[in-house]
């Protein structure tokens, strides 16, 4: 009877078996869901179309919220700024053909900035992949020189693989885009392949061992009478703004950082001195070129720092410490160099480090900041931009995530606003994607929906993705809009005016639209001003007015971005603001130190 009963008991638990595995059956919409959900992928952003609308029916019933963009370029970048403003992947959805080719700006945006996203597109079904079927592309082809991860799909038992696959590289080391192609039949085949089980190297995705010479960074450091810290989005990245802060300290080094390092340094430390390149503070070129030791963290020498890579920083001994030893050396030789996290290159250094006491330096940083003071001129009447910037920052206690788009209002928020915390800075660095701001700023907001999110943008990136106010409008999504409108595209005119003898070649805005009626068709409040006596009232208007609000302010279109390092030159033939005579007040404003008590 025992045995009779265990083989009854064997047989019942094989039919429950054969029972479980039907159940776990499921296709390759299912299987995604199920993949992204465990890794806590729980909002995206996109635009269905035909070859993505089996996806969109299993969205349907699923947990994940989705938002709705006008555009596809839109989904992208809220992705983006979604992850750059919590550190989490970032989701974006679209359709195949065009719906994927409007990823690709994004895409090579999040590249660039090292943000980690996925992409997914729709495509054709397997039996009609290059057949020329209707809105077919090669939307895996055209990704691969600017992802880190890619994969066309080609069966269902490879989904929850490829889904886990492009998650771990998207999120780890450097991170980066990913883009997946689903093709419509793949996404509605079945399969008993569940639960991912990856193929990739580890060196994708697994953390490596701290390599370089510790003992001969520490001792240059030490010896070094005129240190600089050069910190980059790495330090963002990596978390490592404790790290880098402590080292300083501890060191008695004054703190320069690049666009996207903004943050990763508190702006108002006696030690910092602000944003350095081509629009950096002329106290922070001034400093790099006395300084006698530069010690990039998580920095890449990009070209709008180290615009003449021959002659940046030529008298120093230069160091490095990166998670991608692809940028060692690349464009600037170091003479010392360490590839690893930073986190744990930086709490190496700290722990084996002496305090430094380096009064003489920090004394002369000091003077630095002194003497070249961020400064504009005032124009009776009119509004400046940067004036502007300061009384926002001072209005909300500089606690504001920050969005821009690019261009000269991209360069004033970064002199004129004092990030003193990381993420909150949410701009387009290395690729400088006017349109970036608005639907970044979207992102940010669902990402961190306690902390005010204001755009500052200008009336040329601001068109590029103006639609998206239906978004805000339809979910009402509360964004603080700061638009700049000066008539020009600023910048272009800027060197127009600068390097071009003033031919003004199709910069010229001369037909922008009435922003405040375009406002009132989404129900979204807007005001206009453009004389200095409505600032404090506008910015009023913009900050207390419930939910979404844009406020436009009229700029003088000569209006310029000073300090200015013209592309490919020396820090030493910096344009200042005294070189350029204008009319008006001068206003000189010390940004990067201890706020004085009142």
């Amino acid at each position: 009877m025992a045995l009779d009963g265990s083989m009854k008991y064997n047989t019942k638990n094989k039919t429950e078996n054969k029972v479980e595995k039907k159940a776990v059956e499921k296709n390759g919409m299912q299987v995604m869901l199920d993949v992204l959900e465990k890794n806590g992928v729980d909002i995206c952003w996109g635009y269905p179309g035909g070859a993505i609308l089996p996806f969109y029916d299993a969205l349907y019933s699923s947990k994940m919220k989705h938002i709705l963009t006008r555009h596809e370029q839109g989904a992208v970048h809220a992705a983006e700024g979604y992850a750059k403003a919590t550190g989490k992947l970032g989701m974006c959805i679209s359709t195949s053909g065009p719906g994927a080719t409007n990823l690709i700006t994004g895409i090579t945006d999040a590249k660039l900035d090292s943000v980690p996203i996925l992409a997914l597109t729709g495509q054709v079904a397997t039996s009609a992949i290059g057949t020329d079927a209707f809105q077919e592309c090669d939307a895996y082809g055209m990704s691969i020189p600017i992802t880190k991860y890619n994969a066309l799909i080609r069966h269902a038992d490879d989904v929850a693989r490829i889904t886990q696959e492009a998650i771990t590289v998207a999120t780890s080391l450097r991170p980066g885009p990913a883009l997946i192609d689903f093709p419509k039949d793949v996404q509605t085949q079945n399969t008993k392949v569940t639960k991912p089980v990856m193929r990739i190297s580890e060196r994708h995705y697994k953390k490596p061992e701290l390599k370089g010479d510790f003992d001969r960074l520490i001792d240059t450091l030490t010896k070094a009478e005129r240190p600089l810290l050069y910190v980059g989005g790495g330090a963002v990245i990596s978390n490592a703004y404790k790290e880098v802060r402590a080292l300083a300290e501890k060191a008695d080094i004054p703190v320069f950082t690049t666009l996207m390092g903004l943050g990763a340094f508190p702006a108002e430390h006696a030690l910092s001195l602000g944003m350095v390149g081509m629009h950096g503070t002329a106290y922070a070129a001034k400093a790099v070129e006395e300084a006698d030791f530069i010690l990039a963290l998580g920095a890449r020498f990009d070209d709008r720092v180290a615009l003449n890579a021959g002659d940046f920083a030529k008298r120093a001994i230069r160091a490095m410490v990166d998670i991608d030893d692809a940028e060692i050396n690349k464009r600037v030789p170091v003479d010392i160099h360490i590839v690893g996290d930073l986190t744990d290159a930086l709490i190496e250094i700290n722990k084996r480090l002496k305090k430094i006491t380096r009064k003489t330096w920090v004394d002369r940083i000091t003077k630095l900041k002194e003497e070249n003071p961020l400064r504009f001129n005032t124009d009776p009447g009119a509004i400046k931009p940067q004036q502007t910037i300061y009384e926002l920052w001072k209005r909300t206690q500089g606690k504001a995530v920050i969005a821009t788009d690019v261009g000269q209002h991209q360069m004033w928020a970064a002199q004129y606003y004092a990030f003193n915390e990381p993420r909150n800075f949410i701009t387009s660095g290395g690729l400088g994607t006017m349109g970036f701001g608005f639907p970044a700023a979207i992102g940010a907001k669902q990402g961190r929906p306690n902390d005010a999110v204001i755009l500052i943008t200008g009336d040329g990136s601001f068109q590029m993705c103006i639609q998206e106010l239906g978004t805000i409008a339809m979910y009402q999504i509360p964004i603080k809009i700061l638009l700049f409108n000066n008539g020009f595209l600023g910048m272009v005119r800027q060197w127009q005016e600068l390097f071009y003898q003033n031919r003004f070649s199709h910069s010229n805005m001369n037909y922008n639209p009435d922003f405040i009626k375009i406002c009132s068709g989404y129900d979204i409040p807007a005001k206009r001003i453009d004389k200095e006596s409505e600032l404090n009232a506008g910015l009023d208007f913009l900050l207390n007015t419930k939910g979404s609000a844009l406020l436009e302010v009229v700029i003088p279109e000569a209006e310029k971005v000073f300090p200015m390092i013209p592309s490919g030159a020396a820090y030493t033939q910096i344009v200042d603001f005294e070189s350029q005579k204008e009319k008006g007040k001068e206003v000189r404003m010390q940004i990067n130190q201890p706020r004085k008590k009142a």
